[in-house]
């Protein structure tokens, strides 16, 4: 279930994101979990997607992609960031699998003013890619992986980051799931 905690520092936004991984043998499949997002005021940020990707194992590591998404409301020129953490890749059956906890990484983030909104200046970001997202149970400190400088970021704006998750050829066929969580932080 999702949680958003508003205050004056920071805004907290849990996603559920679902990964299956199947072989020839077996096929699992699961509604993917909604995005819980609850729309926010001023200074914080909304998740406005539910990632989900999905492969067949074939034996070799494979690279999957996807994309989350938010948007993010800022009022103030002191700058911002946000940070990201997960748990770890985990199946809900027994026995239970998990995936490493180094299979996430931020390899680009983008940011555009939302439509019929005014973004008086465009978030200036000095984070250099890719980042790793930190994952475990529970999940770790978050690290930061988008920023705008002071003076900039003022406005509303969608924002994507592209995302890898690395599937080692030794996984189970199953159905993981991982919760991504996102704050919004002031000062850049």
């Amino acid at each position: 279930m999702a949680r958003s905690r508003h205050n004056l520092r920071s805004s907290i936004m849990v996603v559920v994101m679902l990964l299956l991984i199947t072989s020839t043998w077996l096929w699992s499949s699961q509604s993917p979990p909604g995005a819980y997002a609850i729309s926010c005021g001023t200074n914080c940020e909304n998740v406005t997607n539910t990632p989900t990707v999905t492969t067949m194992l074939n034996g070799s590591d494979q690279t999957l992609s996807y994309t989350l998404a938010f948007s993010l409301n800022n009022t103030a020129g002191l700058g911002w960031n946000v940070t990201i953490t997960s748990t770890q890749f985990t199946t809900g059956t027994t026995p239970t699998r998990t995936l490493p906890t180094n299979i996430s990484a931020i390899t680009g983030v983008t940011a555009v003013c939302s439509a019929g909104q005014t973004c008086t200046t465009m978030p200036t970001n000095t984070v250099v890619y890719p980042v790793s997202v930190p994952a475990g149970n529970p999940a770790p400190t978050p690290i930061k992986f988008y920023n705008a400088a002071s003076a900039t970021g003022v406005g509303t704006f969608d924002i994507s980051t592209a995302t890898n998750v690395t599937i080692p050829a030794n996984a189970y066929a199953g159905t993981y799931k991982s919760t991504i969580t996102l704050a919004y932080v002031s000062g850049p």
